[in-house]
């Protein structure tokens, strides 16, 4: 049980990280280039899960995979199902609870780490 706690807490680290490349990419995208708030979203969530993919790979999980494209696709797909979920969450808050947009999107990330940990943990890294 002690070493899934570390790995978690190594894994919310890289997560932050991405939180970073996530947001400042989903902020240009939507306020400076005046992209659709979800394409926004989509760009910088993809660009974050790539880097937290590299750094998840190395230093949360230690893998030593040699197939890194076939562990990366799974990585990916693990990813898109959570901007799904983030997604869902952000239009829900954000249409239906009229919930300001960037304070959706940390919640919908706090949701989506959940199922992205869980999901790499036991599929990608296992």
């Amino acid at each position: 049980m002690t070493e899934v706690f570390f790995k978690f807490i190594r894994f919310c680290v890289v997560g932050f990280s991405g939180l970073l490349i996530d947001y400042s990419l989903t902020y240009v995208g939507k306020e400076k280039m005046k992209m659709n708030k979800y394409v926004a979203n989509g760009i910088g969530f993809l660009c974050a899960a790539t880097t937290n993919f590299l750094l998840n790979q190395y230093w949360t999980f230690e893998d030593k995979n040699p197939d890194d494209f076939i562990q990366f696709s799974q990585y990916l797909s693990i990813a898109l199902i959570g901007l799904g979920i983030n997604t869902l969450v952000i239009y829900l808050l954000v249409n239906k609870k009229d919930m300001n947009f960037y304070l959706a999107k940390l919640i919908a990330i706090g949701v989506a780490i959940i199922w992205n940990f869980t999901a790499n943990y036991n599929f990608t890294f296992a």
